[in-house]
């Protein structure tokens, strides 16, 4: 079975690049536009991984990150923080919130993304 991707942004052209990009690699992919959505997709889906985007309506990424790693259903999925945020701060409070790992946007190269993916879930599996 294919590993499974959450995609969580509020940018649509980004999740619509972003999927047909993990699909046509192998992956499957879910998405969602807000950390509220994302949650309920988690529950339903158990993902593999998640990548996160920090700048979102309604829920944003910090407040989700915490979400999952404060359920013990969720706490172990691996969570790859995406922001166009830049700067020592983010990187520190996405670590210290439990990512896994740091992205900056814009993602001009999805092939280096994917291998940052490919050796998160290497490592957890």
């Amino acid at each position: 079975m294919a590993e499974h991707i959450l995609l969580v942004d509020d940018n649509e052209d980004f999740l619509a690049a972003g999927c047909e990009f993990f699909t046509s690699k192998g992956y499957q992919v879910s998405t969602a536009s807000d950390g509220k959505a994302a949650l309920e997709l988690v529950a339903q889906l158990r993902p593999d991984i998640i990548l996160l985007d920090v700048m979102m309506p309604r829920m944003d990424g910090w407040e989700t990150l915490q979400a999952l790693q404060a359920d013990e259903q969720t706490a172990d999925i691996p969570v790859l923080m995406l922001t166009a945020a830049r700067g020592p701060e983010s990187v520190k409070k996405s670590f210290d919130h439990g990512s896994i790992w740091y992205y900056s946007k814009p993602i001009t190269d999805h092939h280096d993304l994917l291998l940052v993916i490919r050796r998160i879930l290497d490592q957890r599996g």
